[in-house]
């Protein structure tokens, strides 16, 4: 049952619909003109307006621009016996949600002011929801009170209710595979199964078999048949993470996927259908990728239907204190000594830290700051930080002991400048590719763009 305000300066009217209304449960305000019925509405709290077109001083047109200006997701009924289709454009363009034409029967208000109750209601109850889901997300899996990451969680939100594949991009550590994860929980597959793959760490020759399977036989070992990823993703989530670094052999079997939902299993001529979707991560820059050649274009563009990009954590730094608070909460509860808080000191040398390694490298310092505090609270002490050296200055400005940063020495171009780097990271490596990616902050496919256009062979690393 709802609050009612009708303003009406005809009296008959004004008492007809107070009546009738009251009959239904309503609690019934009325008022004859426009200043009377703002004052009802400063003093009472009102679920739907129904007003005159015309009134006493005020008109209903300004009455109900002036509602609007300080309660708009007030549900407005307008009243006119003056009804013409200009009439009912300007009302509704004013805010008004209905309007009805003088005479009118009382069943056909009664039932204009059942949708405009049933229409506030639903909108009442999908706030509260949306209110429910983000306290969900800051307490069950993400922290975060950020305008950044509040707009993640609400493009999460949207995503989350329909079968698109997203594409999550932002640094390590970031917190991708729980936001992945956020997105399962809130879709209509939470039921099913959640499946995760690092790309990175399988080795090339295995990834093929892991996404998809294989049969007995395919392969010297493959005793028995094997399902794949994807296969155990049926009905539910499968998460790619550092999907960068797929070969591109790979790649095309993900299109088809992506395309079909079908696949074969390594060494199998049974066409496999799956349903699943996919979510996919990337710390890399695809366009990039794209351009060197080494991601398909037409594979980024069926991952990247709906991309989300998470903010690193020195971008959102109010979120500090809150993750904090997680952390010691979640590790206090292990260890033997109870730990309550943290000190000012020790908070502001958090704040300050850049965090090269975003909300991972935050959870590990908590995690080892609860393990050596030998009291309640965690001290600037406790905090260590790992405070990496700083690079090395390149070129003219090295000799002059100034810290330009990495800068290409004078009469050396940029791509004589990067291969000079790739040459020194396979010297620091001992010639092995893997570890040279690794040490330069690229994948392994890049790399190997990158040696052949330096006209360098690419041999498979020795095992140890």
């Amino acid at each position: 049952m709802a609050n009612i305000l009708v303003v009406e300066d005809e009296a008959k009217m004004r008492r007809l619909l107070e009546l009738n209304l009251s009959e239904d449960g309503h609690t019934v305000h009325t008022a004859a003109d426009a200043e009377t019925g703002m004052t009802i509405l400063r003093k009472e709290r009102v679920d739907l307006l129904i007003t005159d077109l015309r009134l006493p001083g005020k008109d209903g047109l300004e009455f109900l621009q002036a509602v609007k200006s300080t309660n708009a997701a007030l549900p407005v009924i307008v009243m006119t016996a003056y009804g013409t289709v200009e009439t009912a454009v300007e009302a509704m363009k004013a805010g008004a949600s209905d309007y009805v034409l003088k005479p009118f029967s009382l069943e056909e208000m009664k039932l204009i002011v059942g949708k405009e109750l049933g229409v506030r209601r639903l909108v009442e109850e999908n706030r509260s929801l949306r209110e429910a889901l983000g306290r969900r997300y800051e307490f069950r899996n993400i922290v975060a009170r950020s305008a950044g990451m509040q707009e993640v969680l609400a493009t999460v939100e949207r995503v989350a209710a329909t079968n698109s594949t997203v594409l999550l991009g932002g640094e390590s550590g970031v917190g991708k595979d729980m936001v992945a994860r956020a997105i399962h929980e809130h879709s209509q597959r939470r039921s099913g199964p959640f499946i995760k793959i690092n790309c990175t760490a399988i080795p090339e020759n295995l990834l093929e078999s892991e996404l998809f399977g294989y049969e007995k036989g395919a392969f010297t070992g493959a005793i028995n048949s094997k399902p794949g990823k994807f296969e155990l993703a049926d009905k539910g989530t499968i998460f790619l993470d550092e999907i960068g670094d797929v070969p591109g052999s790979t790649q095309v079997k993900l299109l088809r996927v992506l395309q079909d939902r079908e696949f074969e299993r390594l060494g199998g001529t049974k066409t496999i259908k799956v349903d699943v979707r996919v979510v996919a991560a990337t710390n890399q820059d695809l366009r990039a990728a794209l351009e060197e050649g080494t991601f398909r274009e037409d594979l980024y563009y069926r991952l990247n239907v709906v991309p989300i990009s998470i903010p690193p954590l020195r971008s959102r730094r109010e979120d500090i204190p809150y993750l904090v608070d997680h952390f010691i909460a979640r590790f206090g509860s292990e260890s033997a000594q109870p730990i309550k808080g943290i000190t000012p000191d020790a908070q502001k040398k958090l704040m300050d830290f850049h965090w090269p390694g975003n909300v991972r490298e935050l959870e590990n310092i908590i995690e080892r700051a609860v393990a050596l505090s030998v009291g309640e609270t965690i001290d600037v002490d406790d905090i260590r930080l790992d405070l990496s050296p700083a690079k090395p200055a390149y070129g003219a400005a090295a000799t002059r002991g100034e810290d330009a940063g990495p800068f290409p020495p004078n009469g050396m171009t940029l791509e004589q400048f990067e291969d000079e780097i790739i040459k020194e990271s396979l010297r620091r490596t001992n010639g092995n590719k893997s570890q040279a990616a690794r040490l330069l902050g690229i994948s392994r496919n890049a790399l190997r763009y990158r040696l052949s256009k330096m006209g360098l062979p690419d041999e498979p690393d020795e095992k140890p």
